[in-house]
């Protein structure tokens, strides 16, 4: 089912006044959020499962690009100085033996002083610098969230850890899918240049009309299906290896940092 959302925040909303929103409670995806700063996936796990983790997404750095990895029970980031981890999410997953157990709009309920977290870039970031190129980036313009697929590429495993990659789709007009690469290839850190141009089938995609994450995706004639790396990867991950416990954000619903995006461009 499509979801589609309104709110008071929008691209001139400060990454301060989107994380106190969602602290009061706004829940939301973030896509179209705070113009030109950064946004993060997250992946918080007890510390006696970070480091498999950790060399998960160094041998994985498509799909799980590090920003920050923050010390056992510390959650105000070096991304965001002020915020804290626990409420500055809109919505958050919390897991059991990989098994989703909750949805919640704060985790400080399920905080332990032994859990470590993971900030993992995002492609929310580089979509204001596609659209600044003219380049139409059309789940915001319809006020939905990105769709995203579960794909046959396999990731590196580590340790405890492994997962096929997921990915994040958007239809691009024929004649800027180029320029689309281009753009996105200078943000290595939050995901950098798409996976697949065109065929889902080759990405073991077999609905596109049907994500596994995310809203129904929008085509327009001439588009062509553009597949980013996306940072539902690390859900993947608790899925299929099962840790004990685990929280991340929900799919779409990130964390704002402070940091610029021209800080992440190569």
């Amino acid at each position: 089912m499509t979801s589609q959302f309104t709110t008071t925040l929008d691209a001139d909303s400060t990454p301060s006044a989107a994380r106190a929103a969602f602290r009061a409670g706004e829940v939301r995806p973030t896509c179209g959020i705070a113009r030109g700063h950064a946004q993060a996936n997250l992946m918080i796990l007890p510390k006696d499962q970070a480091f498999d983790f950790l060399l998960f997404a160094q041998r994985n750095p498509k799909p799980c690009p590090l920003l920050e990895v923050m010390e056992p029970g510390v959650t105000e980031p070096s991304t965001a100085p002020g915020a804290d981890i626990r409420t500055d999410v809109p919505l958050y997953r919390v897991w059991e033996d990989g098994e989703l157990v909750a949805e919640v709009k704060d985790i400080r309920d399920y905080w332990r002083n032994d859990l470590v977290t993971f900030v993992i870039g995002c492609s929310f970031t580089f979509e204001f610098p596609l659209m600044d190129d003219g380049i139409p980036v059309r789940h915001i313009t319809a006020g939905r969230n990105v769709p995203m697929y579960d794909t046959s590429i396999v990731c590196r495993p580590a340790g405890a850890f492994k997962s096929n990659m997921v990915v994040s789709m958007r239809g691009i007009p024929a004649r800027q899918v180029a320029d689309a690469c281009r753009i996105s290839g200078y943000y290595p850190s939050v995901h950098g240049a798409p996976v697949c141009v065109g065929d889902p089938q080759s990405i073991g995609v077999t609905d596109i009309n049907h994500p596994d994450y995310g809203d129904a995706p929008i085509l327009e004639p001439g588009d062509i299906p553009v597949f980013w790396a996306c940072g539902v990867t690390p859900q993947a991950a608790v899925m299929a290896s099962k840790p004990h416990f685990a929280i991340t954000h929900a799919p779409g619903h990130m964390f704002i940092t402070d940091v610029e995006d021209r800080r992440y461009m190569v």
